[in-house]
C-alpha cells in the first residue's frame, strides 16, 4: 500500500505518491477542481483504487509562529470529508511550513524557468 500526499488549495490540489516501498515520493498530478470538492473526491477515488493507497497525508498550512493560517479552516473541513469518505484509510496531517520556499529553492537549483515554475506550483 502506498502513501498519497495532498496539498489542498482553493483552486488546485497537488497529489504525490510514495513508491511501493514507501521510501520516496513523486508528484503525480495537479487536480484543477475550482472549489468543487465532489469533482476532487471523484478523482481521488480513482487514484486511491489505482494505486492501492493505505495512508493519506494532508499538508496543514501553519504560520511560522505556530498559528493556523487562514486556509487551515478549509483544509480541516476537507480532511473531515476525507475521514468520513475513506474511514478505512489512515488520514493524517503534516506541518507544511516552509515547504513552498523549499520547493522554489529546489526549482531554482535545477534552473527551472519562471514560466515552468508557475505550471508546477
Amino acid at each position: 500500500m502506498r502513501i498519497m500526499g495532498i496539498d489542498y488549495g482553493e483552486v488546485r490540489v497537488g497529489v504525490a505518491l510514495s513508491d511501493e516501498l514507501k521510501i520516496t515520493a513523486q508528484g503525480l498530478e495537479t487536480i484543477n477542481y475550482n472549489g468543487n470538492d465532489k469533482k476532487l473526491l471523484a478523482r481521488l477515488d480513482e487514484i486511491i483504487k489505482e494505486f492501492d493507497i493505505g495512508t493519506i497525508v494532508v499538508g496543514m498550512p501553519i504560520l511560522l509562529n505556530g498559528d493556523k493560517a487562514t486556509r487551515a479552516v478549509a483544509t480541516e473541513k476537507f480532511i473531515h470529508k476525507l475521514k468520513c469518505k475513506y474511514n478505512k484509510i489512515n488520514i493524517t496531517t503534516i506541518d507544511e511550513r516552509l515547504t513552498t520556499i523549499q520547493a522554489h529553492k529546489t526549482m531554482n537549483d535545477l534552473l527551472i524557468n519562471k514560466k515552468k515554475k508557475r505550471r508546477i506550483s
